[in-house]
């Protein structure tokens, strides 16, 4: 919404820009006709100096009536209060003071610095990494354990973007049980993107004997997409028309090079996107509610520093959500750590603190509230966990 906004503003603005463009150069066109009759006539008639004021004075009343700095003056007004709004509208913006939505919150230092450098080392920033835990004084065993995990996926990354999968085959050929137990096709991927490789280069031969050397083991479960590339064979020296176009898009090396992180990543216990990239968007999404919010509340701060859970609704996309979220059907508060949902014998949930009022604090029995179910304990209803 706020990028929209800008975007309307902006589009005004320009909108503007161009009427006064246009008015100015309208404007200077009239004048120089004008200048130019007027010179026009007095060369006509050199002599007569009566005829010169004449042409003169009726020179003087079409300047008047054209009343070029009235239409300027107007025009550049119009701009100027559009671009005014502009910068408003940007300043509200993008330069927010995003310090009313802090709260203090305790973390562990050390886990920061940590997800920091792993970001850098994800990167392929080794000398950056270091260079912070350096300067944030963490061990240089944080620093070589870290690195060591990214810099094998980084230097095999590094070698698909030329061309070479040389690597990416070692890696998948020793961690092949591992990607089977995962049902990740990853191995049958680079094995074809390199009989892809061979065929572009013109090697017919080549390519075969590679597909009957390392398909073979894939023929159980991909023989439809082994018979694809077969197929491709017959189209050497002719691949712009071969029937398969998707087996030789370019894409293919990239989203393959994505599946080889993500395994690579899962591997070592780590996400496939950065922690910190993830935060800073998430970050970014959820503040400008936040801010509004505390725009509002700003006599009540305190109150923001002592709350539990956000006091206003914060979409995400999909993309940040990472854990079912209960909502109490009966109370319609979230469910808390302190305000767990409960499984009642029945199957249906709601909140701890709405099944002890209904059952006046584990003391007498209740009904469901959406099933005609006979009466429910308290004290048989078990926490649920998501």
């Amino acid at each position: 919404m706020e990028l929209n906004a800008i975007k309307d503003v902006f589009d005004h603005v320009t909108k503007k820009q161009k009427v006064s463009t246009s008015t100015s150069q309208e404007v200077i066109e009239d004048i120089v006709q004008e200048i130019q009759n007027a010179i026009d006539s007095i060369k006509a008639c050199p002599d007569s100096q009566l005829g010169c004021k004449s042409v003169l004075s009726e020179l003087k009343r079409k300047l008047q009536e054209i009343a070029p700095l009235s239409q300027l003056e107007d025009a550049q007004k119009e701009l100027n209060v559009a671009l005014s709004k502009y910068l408003k509208v940007l300043d509200k913006s993008l330069w927010p003071d995003i310090s009313k939505a802090y709260r203090h919150v305790e973390f562990d230092t050390h886990t920061i610095n940590q997800i920091i450098a792993s970001h850098f080392y994800r990167q392929g920033l080794f000398d950056i990494g270091d260079c912070f835990i350096n300067e944030s004084g963490e061990t240089e065993s944080d620093a070589a354990s870290m690195r060591l995990l990214f810099s094998e996926m980084y230097q095999i990354l590094e070698a698909m973007k030329g061309l070479n999968l040389e690597p990416a085959l070692n890696w998948v050929a020793a961690n092949s049980d591992k990607l089977e137990g995962n049902g990740s096709d990853l191995q049958l991927k680079l094995h074809s993107l390199q009989f892809v490789e061979i065929l572009q280069n013109g090697c017919k031969n080549q390519a075969l004997n590679y597909a009957r050397t390392n398909f073979a083991s894939f023929s159980a479960k991909h023989m439809a997409e082994i018979q694809k590339l077969m197929t491709c064979l017959l189209w050497a020296g002719k691949l712009d028309r071969c029937p398969y176009p998707e087996i030789m898009t370019t894409t293919n090396w990239h989203t393959t090079a994505e599946e080889l992180t993500r395994q690579f990543c899962n591997f070592l216990g780590q996400s496939y996107e950065s922690p910190l990239s993830v935060t800073i968007a998430a970050g970014i999404q959820g503040l400008p509610p936040l801010l509004k919010f505390m725009t509002l509340m700003t006599a009540k701060s305190q109150e923001w520093q002592s709350m539990k859970q956000l006091p206003v609704p914060v979409d995400l996309d999909k993309d940040f959500q990472f854990h079912s979220v209960f909502v109490c059907p009966v109370s319609k508060d979230q469910s808390t750590d302190e305000n767990p949902p409960m499984l009642m014998t029945c199957g249906h949930v709601l909140c701890k603190q709405t099944i002890n009022k209904m059952s006046k604090n584990s003391t007498k029995t209740f009904k469901c509230p959406y099933c005609p179910c006979g009466d429910i304990d308290a004290m048989q209803c078990r926490q649920l966990h998501f």
